[in-house]
Protein backbone atom coordinates (compact mmCIF):
# COMPACT_ATOMS: atom_id res chain seq x y z
CA UNK A 1 0.00 0.00 0.00
CA UNK A 2 1.45 3.35 -1.07
CA UNK A 3 1.68 6.41 1.18
CA UNK A 4 -1.12 8.13 -0.75
CA UNK A 5 -3.37 5.09 -0.37
CA UNK A 6 -2.65 4.92 3.36
CA UNK A 7 -3.56 8.58 3.75
CA UNK A 8 -6.78 8.02 1.78
CA UNK A 9 -7.72 5.05 3.98
CA UNK A 10 -7.06 7.01 7.17
CA UNK A 11 -9.12 9.96 5.89
CA UNK A 12 -11.98 7.66 4.94
CA UNK A 13 -12.00 6.05 8.40
CA UNK A 14 -12.11 9.48 10.03
CA UNK A 15 -14.92 10.47 7.67
CA UNK A 16 -16.96 7.40 8.63
CA UNK A 17 -16.45 8.07 12.34
CA UNK A 18 -17.41 11.76 12.03
CA UNK A 19 -20.39 10.95 9.83
CA UNK A 20 -21.74 8.32 12.24
CA UNK A 21 -21.24 10.71 15.17
CA UNK A 22 -23.23 13.45 13.41
CA UNK A 23 -25.94 10.95 12.46
CA UNK A 24 -26.38 9.62 15.99
CA UNK A 25 -26.31 13.08 17.57
CA UNK A 26 -28.77 14.50 15.05
CA UNK A 27 -31.24 11.63 15.38
CA UNK A 28 -31.00 11.72 19.17
CA UNK A 29 -31.71 15.46 19.24
CA UNK A 30 -34.61 15.06 16.81
CA UNK A 31 -36.17 12.25 18.85
CA UNK A 32 -35.80 14.30 22.05
CA UNK A 33 -38.07 16.94 20.50
CA UNK A 34 -40.92 14.52 19.80
CA UNK A 35 -42.96 15.51 22.91
CA UNK A 36 -43.06 19.13 21.73
CA UNK A 37 -44.00 18.26 18.14
CA UNK A 38 -46.64 15.71 19.17
CA UNK A 39 -48.58 17.76 21.74
CA UNK A 40 -50.93 20.72 21.26
CA UNK A 41 -50.60 23.90 23.33
CA UNK A 42 -52.97 24.34 26.28
CA UNK A 43 -53.99 27.52 28.07
CA UNK A 44 -53.20 27.72 31.77
CA UNK A 45 -56.64 29.12 32.57
CA UNK A 46 -58.41 26.03 31.23
CA UNK A 47 -55.76 23.47 32.10
CA UNK A 48 -56.82 19.93 33.01
CA UNK A 49 -54.76 17.21 34.66
CA UNK A 50 -52.72 15.08 32.28
CA UNK A 51 -50.02 15.55 29.67
CA UNK A 52 -49.97 19.15 28.42
CA UNK A 53 -47.84 21.60 26.47
CA UNK A 54 -47.53 25.17 27.74
CA UNK A 55 -45.91 28.18 26.13
CA UNK A 56 -45.14 31.18 28.31
CA UNK A 57 -42.64 33.37 30.08
CA UNK A 58 -40.51 32.25 33.00
CA UNK A 59 -41.17 33.91 36.34
CA UNK A 60 -38.90 33.27 39.31
CA UNK A 61 -40.17 31.25 42.24
CA UNK A 62 -39.22 31.92 45.87
CA UNK A 63 -35.52 31.45 45.06
CA UNK A 64 -33.32 31.82 42.01
CA UNK A 65 -29.94 30.41 41.05
CA UNK A 66 -26.87 32.53 40.38
CA UNK A 67 -24.97 31.19 37.38
CA UNK A 68 -21.33 30.26 38.08
CA UNK A 69 -19.64 31.92 35.10
CA UNK A 70 -21.56 35.17 34.65
CA UNK A 71 -23.37 35.62 38.00
CA UNK A 72 -26.77 35.97 36.30
CA UNK A 73 -29.98 35.16 38.26
CA UNK A 74 -31.65 32.23 36.52
CA UNK A 75 -33.80 29.14 37.07
CA UNK A 76 -31.53 26.73 35.19
CA UNK A 77 -27.89 26.58 34.17
CA UNK A 78 -25.38 24.15 32.74
CA UNK A 79 -21.83 25.42 33.22
CA UNK A 80 -18.53 23.90 32.12
CA UNK A 81 -14.90 24.88 32.53
CA UNK A 82 -12.35 22.91 30.53
CA UNK A 83 -8.60 23.40 30.76
CA UNK A 84 -5.86 22.45 28.32
CA UNK A 85 -2.97 20.66 29.98
CA UNK A 86 -0.47 19.80 27.32
CA UNK A 87 -2.08 17.22 25.04
CA UNK A 88 -4.90 16.58 27.53
CA UNK A 89 -8.01 18.55 28.44
CA UNK A 90 -9.24 18.44 32.04
CA UNK A 91 -12.77 19.21 33.21
CA UNK A 92 -12.68 21.65 36.12
CA UNK A 93 -16.43 22.23 36.31
CA UNK A 94 -19.39 20.44 34.76
CA UNK A 95 -22.52 21.31 36.69
CA UNK A 96 -26.23 21.34 35.84
CA UNK A 97 -28.72 22.82 38.26
CA UNK A 98 -32.34 23.98 38.33
CA UNK A 99 -34.89 25.39 40.78
CA UNK A 100 -38.66 25.63 40.72
CA UNK A 101 -40.26 28.50 38.84
CA UNK A 102 -43.55 29.68 37.37
CA UNK A 103 -44.56 29.92 33.74
CA UNK A 104 -47.06 32.59 32.69
CA UNK A 105 -49.15 32.89 29.55
CA UNK A 106 -51.89 35.37 28.69
CA UNK A 107 -54.41 33.54 30.91
CA UNK A 108 -52.50 32.88 34.14
CA UNK A 109 -49.43 31.27 35.72
CA UNK A 110 -48.50 27.79 36.88
CA UNK A 111 -45.78 26.38 39.13
CA UNK A 112 -43.19 24.10 37.54
CA UNK A 113 -41.31 21.48 39.56
CA UNK A 114 -38.22 20.75 37.44
CA UNK A 115 -36.69 17.67 39.07
CA UNK A 116 -35.56 15.27 36.34
CA UNK A 117 -36.45 17.65 33.51
CA UNK A 118 -34.87 17.52 30.07
CA UNK A 119 -33.57 21.00 29.26
CA UNK A 120 -32.92 22.70 25.94
CA UNK A 121 -31.31 26.01 26.95
CA UNK A 122 -29.43 28.47 24.74
CA UNK A 123 -25.67 28.92 24.95
CA UNK A 124 -25.39 32.29 26.67
CA UNK A 125 -21.63 32.38 27.15
CA UNK A 126 -18.84 30.61 25.31
CA UNK A 127 -15.32 31.97 25.39
CA UNK A 128 -11.78 31.08 26.33
CA UNK A 129 -8.74 32.60 27.94
CA UNK A 130 -6.02 33.85 25.63
CA UNK A 131 -2.60 32.27 25.29
CA UNK A 132 -1.23 34.47 28.07
CA UNK A 133 -3.85 33.12 30.48
CA UNK A 134 -5.97 36.30 30.55
CA UNK A 135 -9.64 35.45 30.99
CA UNK A 136 -12.33 36.78 28.61
CA UNK A 137 -14.05 40.05 29.42
CA UNK A 138 -17.49 38.44 29.70
CA UNK A 139 -16.43 36.18 32.56
CA UNK A 140 -17.93 37.22 35.92
CA UNK A 141 -17.36 34.33 38.30
CA UNK A 142 -19.92 33.88 41.05
CA UNK A 143 -17.91 34.04 44.27
CA UNK A 144 -20.91 33.89 46.56
CA UNK A 145 -23.88 31.59 47.22
CA UNK A 146 -25.31 29.69 44.27
CA UNK A 147 -28.91 30.36 45.41
CA UNK A 148 -30.48 33.73 46.18
CA UNK A 149 -33.90 34.97 47.17
CA UNK A 150 -36.07 36.03 44.26
CA UNK A 151 -38.54 37.89 46.51
CA UNK A 152 -36.39 40.46 48.28
CA UNK A 153 -38.20 43.62 49.29
CA UNK A 154 -36.69 47.10 49.65
CA UNK A 155 -35.64 46.57 53.27
CA UNK A 156 -33.91 43.31 52.37
CA UNK A 157 -32.09 44.98 49.50
CA UNK A 158 -30.86 47.71 51.87
CA UNK A 159 -29.71 45.03 54.32
CA UNK A 160 -27.82 43.29 51.52
CA UNK A 161 -26.02 46.53 50.71
CA UNK A 162 -24.98 46.84 54.36
CA UNK A 163 -23.66 43.27 54.53
CA UNK A 164 -19.92 43.01 55.18
CA UNK A 165 -18.12 41.90 52.03
CA UNK A 166 -14.65 40.57 51.39
CA UNK A 167 -11.87 42.60 49.86
CA UNK A 168 -12.67 41.25 46.39
CA UNK A 169 -16.28 42.45 46.55
CA UNK A 170 -17.71 39.01 47.32
CA UNK A 171 -19.19 37.86 50.60
CA UNK A 172 -16.88 37.63 53.58
CA UNK A 173 -15.07 34.31 53.56
CA UNK A 174 -15.92 31.46 55.87
CA UNK A 175 -13.52 29.82 58.31
CA UNK A 176 -11.96 27.72 55.58
CA UNK A 177 -11.35 30.73 53.35
CA UNK A 178 -13.99 29.82 50.78
CA UNK A 179 -17.25 31.54 49.90
CA UNK A 180 -20.33 29.66 51.05
CA UNK A 181 -22.31 27.61 48.56
CA UNK A 182 -20.78 28.59 45.21
CA UNK A 183 -20.11 25.86 42.68
CA UNK A 184 -16.60 27.12 42.03
CA UNK A 185 -15.77 27.12 45.72
CA UNK A 186 -16.61 23.42 45.73
CA UNK A 187 -14.00 22.84 43.03
CA UNK A 188 -11.28 24.46 45.10
CA UNK A 189 -12.38 22.55 48.18
CA UNK A 190 -12.25 19.25 46.28
CA UNK A 191 -8.52 19.66 45.61
CA UNK A 192 -7.28 17.37 42.90
CA UNK A 193 -3.83 17.31 41.35
CA UNK A 194 -2.84 20.72 40.03
CA UNK A 195 -6.09 22.38 41.12
CA UNK A 196 -4.37 24.66 43.63
CA UNK A 197 -1.60 26.02 41.45
CA UNK A 198 -3.20 29.33 40.44
CA UNK A 199 -6.59 30.98 40.48
CA UNK A 200 -9.05 31.67 37.69
CA UNK A 201 -8.68 35.29 36.70
CA UNK A 202 -6.59 35.95 39.79
CA UNK A 203 -9.52 34.93 42.02
CA UNK A 204 -9.44 32.85 45.18
CA UNK A 205 -10.64 29.59 43.72
CA UNK A 206 -7.27 27.96 43.18
CA UNK A 207 -7.77 26.34 39.78
CA UNK A 208 -4.77 25.26 37.78
CA UNK A 209 -2.98 27.20 35.03
CA UNK A 210 -3.63 26.49 31.36
CA UNK A 211 -5.84 27.82 28.62
CA UNK A 212 -9.43 27.57 29.84
CA UNK A 213 -12.64 27.16 27.87
CA UNK A 214 -15.90 28.42 29.36
CA UNK A 215 -19.47 27.44 28.44
CA UNK A 216 -22.71 28.40 30.13
CA UNK A 217 -26.27 27.60 29.08
CA UNK A 218 -29.12 29.05 31.11
CA UNK A 219 -32.76 30.02 31.26
CA UNK A 220 -33.76 33.07 33.28
CA UNK A 221 -36.88 34.99 34.29
CA UNK A 222 -38.30 36.74 31.24
CA UNK A 223 -37.28 34.01 28.79
CA UNK A 224 -39.99 32.40 26.66
CA UNK A 225 -40.14 28.61 27.00
CA UNK A 226 -42.15 25.67 25.73
CA UNK A 227 -42.86 23.08 28.44
CA UNK A 228 -44.25 19.59 27.97
CA UNK A 229 -45.05 17.52 31.04
CA UNK A 230 -47.79 16.33 33.31
CA UNK A 231 -50.20 18.65 35.09
CA UNK A 232 -50.95 17.06 38.45
CA UNK A 233 -52.50 18.21 41.73
CA UNK A 234 -49.81 19.29 44.16
CA UNK A 235 -50.76 16.60 46.67
CA UNK A 236 -49.89 13.89 44.09
CA UNK A 237 -46.20 14.84 44.11
CA UNK A 238 -44.32 12.33 46.25
CA UNK A 239 -41.65 14.67 47.59
CA UNK A 240 -42.14 18.37 46.76
CA UNK A 241 -38.80 19.30 48.35
CA UNK A 242 -36.77 17.24 45.89
CA UNK A 243 -39.18 17.81 42.95
CA UNK A 244 -38.64 21.57 43.25
CA UNK A 245 -35.00 21.49 42.25
CA UNK A 246 -32.20 19.57 40.60
CA UNK A 247 -28.96 19.97 42.51
CA UNK A 248 -25.49 18.40 42.37
CA UNK A 249 -25.97 16.77 45.74
CA UNK A 250 -26.17 13.19 47.02
CA UNK A 251 -29.23 11.47 45.61
CA UNK A 252 -31.83 10.17 48.03
CA UNK A 253 -31.52 6.74 46.43
CA UNK A 254 -27.82 6.59 47.30
CA UNK A 255 -27.46 3.47 49.51
CA UNK A 256 -25.62 5.29 52.29
CA UNK A 257 -28.04 8.22 52.31
CA UNK A 258 -31.04 5.87 52.24
CA UNK A 259 -29.59 3.90 55.16
CA UNK A 260 -29.00 7.06 57.20
CA UNK A 261 -32.53 8.26 56.55
CA UNK A 262 -33.98 4.90 57.51
CA UNK A 263 -31.99 4.87 60.75
CA UNK A 264 -33.05 8.42 61.59
CA UNK A 265 -36.69 7.58 60.88
CA UNK A 266 -36.52 4.43 63.03
CA UNK A 267 -34.95 6.41 65.87
CA UNK A 268 -37.64 9.08 65.67
CA UNK A 269 -35.13 11.78 64.73
CA UNK A 270 -36.92 12.98 61.59
CA UNK A 271 -39.23 15.92 62.16
CA UNK A 272 -42.83 15.82 60.97
CA UNK A 273 -42.95 19.37 59.60
CA UNK A 274 -40.69 22.27 58.56
CA UNK A 275 -41.80 24.19 61.65
CA UNK A 276 -40.43 21.44 63.89
CA UNK A 277 -37.25 20.99 61.87
CA UNK A 278 -36.33 24.62 61.27
CA UNK A 279 -38.12 26.58 63.97
CA UNK A 280 -38.15 30.31 63.22
CA UNK A 281 -36.41 29.73 59.87
CA UNK A 282 -39.62 28.10 58.58
CA UNK A 283 -41.54 31.39 59.03
CA UNK A 284 -41.83 33.22 55.68
CA UNK A 285 -39.94 36.51 55.84
CA UNK A 286 -37.96 35.65 58.98
CA UNK A 287 -34.61 35.66 57.19
CA UNK A 288 -35.09 39.24 55.98
CA UNK A 289 -36.44 40.62 59.24
CA UNK A 290 -40.12 40.64 58.16
CA UNK A 291 -41.64 37.45 59.60
CA UNK A 292 -45.22 36.66 58.63
CA UNK A 293 -45.92 35.75 62.27
CA UNK A 294 -44.22 36.37 65.60
CA UNK A 295 -41.16 34.11 66.02
CA UNK A 296 -40.10 32.49 69.25
CA UNK A 297 -37.17 34.51 70.57
CA UNK A 298 -35.06 34.69 73.68
CA UNK A 299 -36.72 37.11 76.17
CA UNK A 300 -33.68 39.40 75.96
CA UNK A 301 -33.62 39.44 72.15
CA UNK A 302 -34.89 42.41 70.19
CA UNK A 303 -38.34 41.50 68.82
CA UNK A 304 -38.79 41.62 65.07
CA UNK A 305 -41.65 43.60 63.54
CA UNK A 306 -44.34 41.29 62.18
CA UNK A 307 -45.09 41.94 58.51
CA UNK A 308 -48.44 43.53 57.65
CA UNK A 309 -51.25 41.19 56.71
CA UNK A 310 -50.87 41.91 52.99
CA UNK A 311 -47.20 40.90 53.11
CA UNK A 312 -48.07 37.72 54.99
CA UNK A 313 -50.72 36.94 52.38
CA UNK A 314 -48.23 37.55 49.57
CA UNK A 315 -45.67 35.31 51.29
CA UNK A 316 -48.26 32.57 51.71
CA UNK A 317 -49.11 32.82 48.01
CA UNK A 318 -45.43 32.29 47.17
CA UNK A 319 -44.53 29.55 49.63
CA UNK A 320 -47.80 27.75 50.39
CA UNK A 321 -49.43 25.56 47.74
CA UNK A 322 -52.98 24.27 48.06
CA UNK A 323 -53.13 20.45 47.87
CA UNK A 324 -55.44 20.52 44.85
CA UNK A 325 -53.55 23.18 42.90
CA UNK A 326 -52.32 21.95 39.51
CA UNK A 327 -48.56 22.06 38.97
CA UNK A 328 -46.25 20.86 36.21
CA UNK A 329 -43.88 18.01 36.98
CA UNK A 330 -42.36 14.88 35.51
CA UNK A 331 -44.21 11.59 35.87
CA UNK A 332 -43.17 7.95 35.35
CA UNK A 333 -45.10 7.97 32.08
CA UNK A 334 -44.16 11.41 30.76
CA UNK A 335 -40.85 13.26 31.15
CA UNK A 336 -40.79 16.99 31.79
CA UNK A 337 -39.29 18.83 28.82
CA UNK A 338 -38.33 22.52 29.02
CA UNK A 339 -37.20 24.07 25.74
CA UNK A 340 -36.17 27.63 25.03
CA UNK A 341 -38.45 29.65 22.74
CA UNK A 342 -41.79 28.94 21.13
CA UNK A 343 -42.81 25.54 19.69
CA UNK A 344 -41.86 26.88 16.26
CA UNK A 345 -38.36 27.70 17.50
CA UNK A 346 -38.01 24.23 19.00
CA UNK A 347 -39.23 22.52 15.81
CA UNK A 348 -36.78 24.58 13.73
CA UNK A 349 -33.91 23.39 15.94
CA UNK A 350 -35.17 19.81 15.56
CA UNK A 351 -35.17 20.16 11.79
CA UNK A 352 -31.64 21.53 11.93
CA UNK A 353 -30.56 18.54 14.03
CA UNK A 354 -32.20 16.15 11.56
CA UNK A 355 -30.50 17.86 8.62
CA UNK A 356 -27.16 17.55 10.41
CA UNK A 357 -27.83 13.87 11.02
CA UNK A 358 -28.65 13.27 7.36
CA UNK A 359 -25.47 15.08 6.35
CA UNK A 360 -23.57 12.79 8.70
CA UNK A 361 -25.16 9.74 7.10
CA UNK A 362 -24.18 10.98 3.63
CA UNK A 363 -20.63 11.68 4.79
CA UNK A 364 -20.33 8.20 6.29
CA UNK A 365 -21.61 6.54 3.10
CA UNK A 366 -19.24 8.52 0.86
CA UNK A 367 -16.31 7.81 3.18
CA UNK A 368 -17.17 4.10 3.20
CA UNK A 369 -17.18 4.02 -0.61
CA UNK A 370 -13.81 5.82 -0.70
CA UNK A 371 -12.44 3.36 1.85
CA UNK A 372 -13.60 0.37 -0.19
CA UNK A 373 -12.08 1.76 -3.38
CA UNK A 374 -8.81 2.64 -1.62
CA UNK A 375 -8.46 -0.82 -0.08
CA UNK A 376 -9.38 -2.48 -3.38
CA UNK A 377 -6.89 -0.30 -5.26
CA UNK A 378 -4.15 -1.00 -2.74
CA UNK A 379 -4.77 -4.74 -3.05
CA UNK A 380 -4.25 -4.49 -6.77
Amino acid sequence: MTHATGFLVASAVVGIAVGLFLLVRGLRAYRAGEPVRGTGTSRIESLAAGEVRLVGTIEAGPVALVSPLQSVPCVYYRARILEDRGQDRATLLDEERAVGFRVRDATGSLRVFPHGARWDAPMCFRDQSDWSGEDPAGLDLNKGPAVTSATLDREAAVAALLTVHGADGGPAEGPDGLPDGGALAAIAASGGEGNLIAGIGGGPFGLAKGRRHYEERRLAPGDIVTIVGTAVPFHDIDDPATADRDEPTLALDDPEVARNIAEARAAGLLKASPDEAWGNAAIPGFGIGRPARAPELDPEARPLPVAPAEEATAAAAIFDIAPGELVMAASPENPLVVRAGSPGDAVARDQGALTQGLFGATLAIVAAIVLALAVQGGAW
